[in-house]
């Protein structure tokens, strides 16, 4: 979702893709980041929190009118129906984030 927003195209791919997988993470509660994700990342958890907050944010206030091929993708059984999975409240992910 993030290639149809220009806020997005000054980020480092690396760090989006990061925050991408600790929201996932924290999104289906499969743990947090670990050292070894951060190892291998180059990323702290501290460094992904404002990312983060943004892409959630992207998710819970998205336009439902436009662009609907991505979500109509992802809504599909073969990719496990991802964009069906609504987003956290931002409060519930602010406090989620604090613990990592």
């Amino acid at each position: 979702m993030t290639l149809q927003e220009y806020d997005y195209a000054r980020e480092s791919p690396s760090k989006l893709a990061a925050s991408c997988l600790l929201l996932a993470l924290t999104m289906k509660n499969l743990g947090g980041w670990t050292p070894t994700l951060e190892y291998y990342s180059g990323y702290s958890c501290q460094d992904l929190h404002p990312l983060v907050k943004r892409l959630n944010f992207l998710l819970t206030y998205q336009p439902h009118d436009k662009l609907k091929a991505v979500r109509t993708k992802y809504s599909h059984r073969v990719f496990f129906e991802v964009a069906k999975i609504p987003p956290l409240d931002m409060l519930k992910l602010e406090e989620l984030l604090k613990r990592c």
